[in-house]
């Protein structure tokens, strides 16, 4: 194996996938007065409170991303109307992939481009919880539209902070634990929400459109404790740049679409498994709390934790599983392993009726296995000045795949049933699971060619 397999996974993250970073050294140095610790931008205790903030930055952006899911017996009327509601919060995504990083870059900067896109974040969770409120579905998809604008290009701007605030090994203790932040929103969603809808309901006198619109304000309020941190972050970033002299972080992203015709063959493969993977894991989790209560006759608080395993395993797990990638490389072998299980999950989830909480730990530790294998391999295939283009292609990709896949996925459990919906899981994993084993001859083969070519150099010297 060859430059897939390699030993570490370089300074990239992911979030359903991220950009290449590059580290920027502080330059400069203090004040000519001493600072107290907390205060000094030089200082590790100041950069941990600069950490606490950048993790909570995207904070409510992922609590209230699965808002329809912890409450989708509430929200539900068909489940293809309901699915709507993650395939809008993608649409946008498919053209920001590519312009996130030039707006935060060249635009509006990144103190300023992280308030703007909190602002979105904020302002798309309002709009939606407002039509919920005066039952009309249509505004609550606009709502969707616009948290999705600002959801995703937050995440590249967390990334830069990070980038622009640690270096070298830190990086991956410090996107290690943004990724944990992310997936304790999800699940603090998924476990809470419930309970604040019947708060609520108990609160108005009865259940329905009001009360589900309240709730949703009130999930919104993460999302304004995301802006305020977003507000903190720019002071902050704004005070150590005048006391360092440093630049003010760049995302690094170069996205030059005319590379797009110069892709290897083994990146679209990744590009592949990437689409076939996770359109077998967000619209599955976004359907999953009925999947529950009606397969396995759970109560609803049972189904929506149930369904949040995959969040919960997720926090604690992905650090460690990067940690593990990076030190033995085959990021390869992990992808298949990866791809491997989560089919053996959703077959357990399609065909049996054993204890759900079995498949979905399963699925939630081969889910945190892939996303610490899969993005960092695009760096193994393409050159450096390529990286921007491929991450933001295959963001963009994703995020069709997630829209139209979501559409799909509705409107097969509205005339088929959750069986046949499974059956369509299993078969997108397949899918991936072709690419994977296709990779892996592709790059062994090359391995042998590379391999031969050197034996034919030296072959004269034997002779």
């Amino acid at each position: 194996m060859t430059l897939i397999q390699n030993n570490g996974r370089g300074d990239v993250s992911n979030r359903r996938g991220q950009g290449q970073v590059f580290v920027h050294q502080h330059q400069g140095a203090a004040s000519s007065s001493p600072l107290p610790a907390i205060c000094d931008p030089n200082h590790l205790l100041h950069r941990v409170v600069v950490l606490v903030f950048m993790c909570f930055l995207g904070f409510g952006s992922y609590f209230c991303f699965d808002n329809p899911a912890s409450l989708q017996t509430q929200v539900i009327k068909n489940t293809a109307g309901f699915m709507q509601l993650y395939a809008w919060y993608s649409w946008p995504n498919v053209v920001l992939c590519f312009f996130g990083g030039f707006l935060l870059d060249r635009v509006f900067g990144i103190r300023l481009g992280t308030i703007i896109f909190s602002l979105f974040v904020c302002v798309g969770q309002v709009i939606f919880a407002t039509g919920a409120l005066v039952n009309r579905f249509w505004l609550c998809e606009v709502g969707r539209f616009v948290f999705g604008i600002g959801g995703e290009s937050l995440a590249v701007a967390q990334n830069t902070y990070a980038v622009n605030w640690f270096k070298g090994k830190e990086l991956n203790l410090v996107f290690g634990l943004q990724l944990s932040m992310a997936r304790l929103g999800s699940t603090v969603n998924m476990n809470i929400m419930g309970w604040v809808y019947s708060k609520v309901a108990d609160l108005v006198g009865s259940p329905g459109h009001f009360t589900l619109g309240i709730s949703l304000m009130i999930a919104g309020v993460t999302c304004l404790f995301s802006l305020f941190c977003a507000l903190v972050l720019g002071f902050l970033d704004k005070r150590a740049e005048r006391i360092l002299h440093k630049e003010e972080g760049k995302t690094g992203e170069v996205v030059k679409l005319t590379d797009v015709k110069d892709f290897p063959f083994p990146l679209w493969l990744i590009f592949i498994i990437c689409v076939g993977y996770y359109v077998a894991i967000f619209p599955f989790i976004g359907l999953g709390q009925v999947f529950f209560i009606e397969k396995f006759n759970f109560s609803p608080a049972e189904a929506r934790a149930v369904n949040s395993i995959v969040y919960i395993i997720s926090a604690p797990a992905s650090p460690v599983l990067g940690f593990l990638v990076d030190k033995t490389g085959r990021n390869v072998i992990w992808v298949l392993i990866a791809v491997v299980t989560t089919l053996a999950a959703h077959m357990m989830l399609a065909f049996t009726f054993w204890n759900p909480w079995i498949a979905m730990s399963v699925l939630g530790a081969s889910y945190s296995l892939l996303a610490c294998a899969l993005w960092p391999m695009v760096a193994f295939v393409v050159p450096e000045h390529q990286l921007g283009t491929a991450y933001g292609f295959m963001q963009s990709i994703q995020n069709l795949g997630l829209a139209l896949i979501s559409m799909v996925a509705g409107t097969i459990l509205d005339t088929r049933g959750y069986l046949l919906l499974e059956v369509f899981f299993c078969t997108c994993v397949c899918i991936a699971l072709m690419a994977v084993v296709s990779l892996y001859f592709v790059d062994y083969l090359r391995g042998k060619r590379r391999t031969l070519h050197h034996a034919l150099i030296f072959l004269p010297y034997f002779l």
